[in-house]
């Protein structure tokens, strides 16, 4: 069996360094985690009238609404089965800010229909975004978000453009230095860059049947809609 990942990818999963395939390999079928721990160099965001939105957001743990240099990050990757009965990836980011921890959650599922990944955001999974994974010519990897839908008791409705924005990440391996890196760019079309972060960690892997899944990495709520 194959991880969700190369599953979504294809051949191109191939193209990636040899350590992003194992970091991306992950999964029910192996039975590992990753867990990831280093520091961000930066993270930011744009002035003014960004800050309400992400003070609301990171009330349910999406995006950060801080700004700080040189911050320790980790970043908790555990595949588990879902109260759906889907494979799913925790992708639980937490910043040590000097004004307390934030953190970032994210749980990730394959499409049901599409050759894509489906993120859950947040404690309560309110948005579902769909990404898409490609390999660079560098050997890393390249993780775009497309389609964005809010999610809440019988709502389902479809973020509009004008008030989100596109999330690029890019993830690869220093050879030199023996760490990934990476670079999260949120852009709106018509405001620009809204927010990211960037910077480098080191890797462990983790046997879930030997240590367990936390229960601090899953949602308080899971949603099957998409």
């Amino acid at each position: 069996m194959t991880s969700m990942f190369q599953r979504v990818m294809g051949a191109d999963f191939h193209r990636l360094h040899p350590e992003l395939r194992r970091r991306f390999g992950i999964g029910l079928q192996n039975r590992r985690a990753c867990v990831g721990t280093g520091t961000m160099s930066r993270i930011w965001h744009a002035p003014g009238f960004t800050r309400p939105f992400l003070w609301l957001g990171s009330r349910r743990h999406i995006l950060v609404p801080a700004t700080g240099v040189n911050v320790p990050f980790e970043i908790e990757n555990y595949p588990y089965r879902d109260s759906f009965g889907r494979e799913a990836v925790s992708f639980v980011r937490t910043f040590a800010l000097p004004q307390g921890e934030r953190r970032f959650d994210a749980t990730m599922v394959r499409h049901p229909d599409r050759d894509v990944i489906l993120d859950y955001l947040g404690t309560h999974q309110h948005l579902a975004v769909d990404l898409r994974f490609t390999a660079e010519d560098t050997g890393s990897l390249r993780i775009t978000s497309e389609t964005q839908v809010f999610l809440e008791g019988p709502v389902r409705l479809p973020v509009p453009r004008i008030i989100t924005g596109t999330a690029t990440v890019r993830e690869s391996f220093d050879d030199e230095a023996l760490v990934f890196r990476v670079q999260v760019e949120v852009v709106n079309r018509w405001f620009g860059p809204l927010f990211g972060y960037e910077g480098s960690f080191t890797a462990r892997y983790v046997d879930v049947d030997a240590e367990g899944v936390p229960d601090t990495v899953k949602p308080h709520r899971e949603e099957a809609r998409c």
